[in-house]
């Protein structure tokens, strides 16, 4: 139940809070416990939405244990948010009550700059994007994510989720699936394009989905070849394991584009060799330590290293649209909110296909 709570001031100028249960981190040592926090009254241009399932992110686990040195506590996390309109500003056009709408990774952005007028809002360059959690709003508070029950967001911001990807399937496509079809897209990977896929996990498993939809051929590099099968079923076409010296002979100079999805620091030689002449290795996952990147293996085949982060609110949308239209859906565990350290120890021994999402109901 939400409980009102009216601030001090006058009938006309008084601001109202809803007060809602939520699961937060209080430092980076403690486990997330139980708690309520605040939500700010519905705006002009604001969506309110019930929030029914969330994802659980690694970065969310990066973060409320400050492996980013990021972290302003308390802090509610999740970034992979899918529920139902309960309520709209005055001035909102794009949304009504009822609808099915999700947020990503952010809630706000300048607006004004290049990047923004694109389109692009994750590379922001007036203030860069306002994150879901962990970061300070306009109204100078800061974000809380969705291991929580409602939240309220600029229509600007929200996605809508077609009727035929079911809302505990849409949570993981507003971070995992944006950020691998962001950079198939960027590259244009499609029919007649070879595309390898380094590791088979969250994001990995969403990039194997997503590029067999989009018509490439599809090779996942993995340490081993335990999730063989998974891979295959997944859509990719050949399976190899990354622990056998001869994986890297037999597959020179194949791949028009890779997505690297782990964050695991990796002997970039080895697959930078791997691409065709003006093939690109695309960094999805941020390793620990500092990345070396030979100069010949750039200079030799005119290859490349990139990143790619998220993406933009039109082209988050599209991927929504093409994941309904081609039937692309992660692969999830349903848990409830209780579960959530649990499920953050699985994350870390790996041991998730592929994706935990939270139903908040639980909360």
């Amino acid at each position: 139940m939400h409980i009102w709570i009216h601030l001090l001031g006058t009938r006309e100028e008084e601001d109202m809070t809803t007060t809602i249960p939520a699961y937060a981190a209080t430092s980076a040592t403690e486990p997330l416990t139980r708690t309520t926090i605040e939500r700010r009254d519905v705006g002009p241009h604001d969506v309110a939405f019930d929030i029914k399932f969330a994802g659980i992110c690694h970065s969310d686990i990066h973060t409320v244990r400050n492996e980013w040195g990021r972290a302003r506590f308390p802090i509610v996390p999740g970034h992979e948010i899918a529920g139902i309109v309960t309520e709209i500003g005055s001035e909102v056009t794009k949304y009504k009550v009822g609808d099915r709408v999700g947020v990503g990774c952010f809630v706000d952005s300048c607006r004004e700059c290049d990047s923004c007028l694109a389109g692009e809002q994750q590379y922001c360059t007036g203030g860069g994007m306002v994150g879901t959690y962990n970061a300070k709003g306009r109204d100078g508070q800061r974000t809380q994510g969705g291991y929580s029950t409602a939240i309220v967001v600029d229509e600007n911001y929200v996605l809508r989720i077609p009727d035929a990807i079911p809302l505990d399937k849409a949570a993981p496509l507003l971070c995992a699936g944006i950020t691998t079809y962001s950079p198939l897209r960027h590259w244009n990977a499609g029919s007649g394009s070879q595309v390898a896929v380094i590791g088979l996990g969250g994001l990995g498993h969403m990039a194997v989905k997503l590029a067999h939809a989009m018509g490439a051929h599809v090779t996942v590099l993995s340490q081993s070849l335990k999730k063989m099968e998974d891979g295959l079923r997944l859509g990719a076409d050949e399976y190899f394991a990354t622990s056998d010296p001869g994986t890297f002979k037999e597959l020179a100079g194949r791949f028009d584009l890779i997505l690297n999805t782990v964050s695991a620091n990796l002997n970039l030689a080895d697959y930078l060799g791997l691409l065709k002449t003006d093939g690109t290795l695309v960094e999805l996952g941020m390793p620990e330590n500092p990345m070396t990147v030979p100069a010949g293996a750039l200079i030799f085949g005119r290859r490349s290293i990139s990143g790619s982060l998220i993406g933009g609110i039109p082209q988050t949308q599209e991927m929504l649209d093409f994941c309904a239209e081609h039937d692309v859906t992660p692969e999830i565990e349903v848990v409830d909110a209780a579960y959530v350290n649990e499920a953050y120890e699985r994350v870390l021994a790996i041991d998730v296909r592929y994706r935990f999402v939270i139903d908040t109901a639980t909360i």
